[in-house]
């Protein structure tokens, strides 16, 4: 009967090795991958100790199980290195707002784009928001316009992942930076207002 301390504990992630494997026979594969074919396990087990390596089981489910001839201390270590290695590589997302208004003014404007484009070049996603107040809701194509032609002015450092559409009273699109693009640590800026992009 399992004890209460046990119950609901995780299953161990870890392979069994060695004595740890516990069935007649395993379908032995050799250090190199080559197939040895289907042996005992105490063949199996006095085969890694002549070999100076482990036996590892790689397929549980498999009937009978797959084990492997291994150096497994050596196989964990570059396991790990592998898992830190694709963990560096990975880009973090950050998602950058910028807001407008369908009648922006053309300085304003360029200060915005100014905005976008830097977030791009950095890596970063912008989610880029049209903000229509009053009568202007009546106007949704002035707001689209606007969104098309910033999509141009940055095409160079970003594409249009998400379309612009029509979300209450605004008008949302977002941004992302082309693959090729490197992130760069970006520096913090004093203000918070050009990130939010609020007039």
């Amino acid at each position: 009967m399992t004890s209460p301390s046990n119950r609901g504990a995780p299953a161990s992630t870890e392979p069994r090795i060695n004595d740890r494997i516990r069935v007649p026979e395993v379908r032995l594969v050799g250090p190199n991958g080559e197939q040895v074919g289907i042996v005992r396990i105490e063949d199996a087990l006095r085969l890694a100790q002549e070999s100076d390596l482990d036996l590892v089981e790689v397929a549980a489910q498999a009937r009978p199980p797959v084990c492997k001839l291994m150096d497994y201390g050596k196989f964990k270590y570059e396991s790990a290195q592998k898992a830190r290695e694709s963990r560096r590589n990975q880009q973090l997302t950050v998602i950058k707002e910028q807001k407008l208004r369908p009648k922006i003014d053309p300085h304003d404007y360029q200060t915005k784009k100014g905005h976008v484009a830097r977030f791009l070049s950095h890596g970063n996603k912008v989610k880029v928001t049209i903000m229509f107040r009053g009568r202007e809701q009546s106007r949704p194509e002035l707001g689209y316009r606007l969104l098309q032609r910033l999509a141009e002015d940055v095409a160079e450092l970003g594409f249009v992942e998400s379309n612009p559409k029509q979300d209450g009273r605004n008008m949302i699109m977002v941004l992302a930076p082309h693959k090729n693009t490197k992130t760069r640590p970006v520096k913090q800026d004093s203000g918070t207002a050009e990130e939010s992009g609020e007039e």
